[in-house]
């Protein structure tokens, strides 16, 4: 399953919604405002499919206008991307669902996703359309009893109505996703989680290869605790590539898709650039041999919640 874009092609899988997500992406996650928008552009020239976006990033405005600009200089169609965003923790209740994808879709200027994901299995106090996050005095978020699956039966409602062709999770782990499955009448196509050789996540894998549920890996490059591994360097002279295609294809190699982020276009580019070449089996056991389950995205850090993928 190859697609062609530009002169890059982009190897795609698909999911168990019958939608095809291209492997390579991109983030905007920890973009500031008035660099993401540039930078989407850069991704979609050089030959990105995949745009990972959020509500909680704050930016799927400045994200809309440069897809505007894509579109009415012909550089893309609509339907030749994959545009993803997620439903944040404070929008869980029944009758914040559907408002707050649509909220999402007005800002990227779109009729519709190509993918909705819950961004994490908590419900926060709703905060309305600022998405500030509810924190009580002891630091901790402000969490209600909102159960997940009254969440995601409005997720698949949006399915029928036509505002996403697919659905799914970030941040779930096995326990969550079991649970999920037992009610769920839409399976979710794809969980987005903390993927790279410092976090291989093996019993995840397992599960979600065993239940047809792709991964995709985000902060590829542990947040930037890869960049200065020896073993990682090493690799990647080996192989006269960056450390960033090293850990990339990494990803790519165990299934995974992938959306690294960058502002600067030069690495956008190189980024992009990592379906030409294979580490092999040995190099890849040298990589997987660096896990040490360390969490760079980690709730416990910043609402004092324990870890959920």
């Amino acid at each position: 399953m190859m697609a062609i874009a530009k002169a890059i092609i982009e190897p795609s899988v698909k999911l168990i919604s019958g939608h095809k997500l291209p492997l390579v992406g991109f983030g905007t996650w920890k973009s500031e405002p008035n660099t993401v928008g540039e930078a989407v552009k850069a991704a979609i020239r050089g030959g990105c499919r995949h745009i990972d976006c959020a509500a909680a990033y704050q930016n799927e405005k400045e994200v809309g206008l440069a897809l505007k600009e894509m579109f009415t200089t012909g550089v893309v169609k609509r339907e030749e991307l994959f545009i993803t965003s997620k439903l944040y923790n404070t929008c869980h209740e029944k009758h914040n669902v559907r408002k707050h994808c649509e909220i999402t879709l007005n800002h990227l200027g779109l009729e519709y996703l190509d993918l909705y994901l819950v961004h994490w299995p908590v419900a926060f106090e709703y905060t309305g359309e600022s998405l500030d996050d509810p924190m009580n005095d002891d630091g901790s978020a402000k969490v209600i009893n909102v159960p997940l699956q009254v969440t995601w039966q409005e997720m698949e409602a949006l399915v029928d109505d036509g505002l996403t062709k697919s659905i799914g999770v970030s941040n779930y782990n096995v326990q969550t996703l079991n649970d999920l499955l037992t009610y769920c009448r839409i399976k979710p196509a794809v969980n987005q989680v903390e993927l790279h050789p410092y976090n291989t996540q093996p019993l995840l894998k397992w599960y979600c290869e065993r239940n047809d549920i792709h991964l995709t890996a985000y902060s590829p490059l542990g947040s930037g605790q890869l960049v200065n591994d020896p073993k990682v360097a090493e690799i990647a002279i080996k192989y006269d590539r960056s450390v960033s295609n090293i850990l990339c294809r990494w990803a790519i190699q165990h299934g995974f898709s992938v959306i690294p982020k960058s502002v600067t276009p030069s690495r956008i580019t190189e980024n992009l650039s990592i379906v030409d070449f294979t580490i092999s089996d040995v190099d890849m056991e040298q990589l997987n041999a660096l896990n040490k389950s360390l969490r760079t995205c980690d709730p416990a850090d910043f609402w004092g919640l324990p870890m959920f993928s």
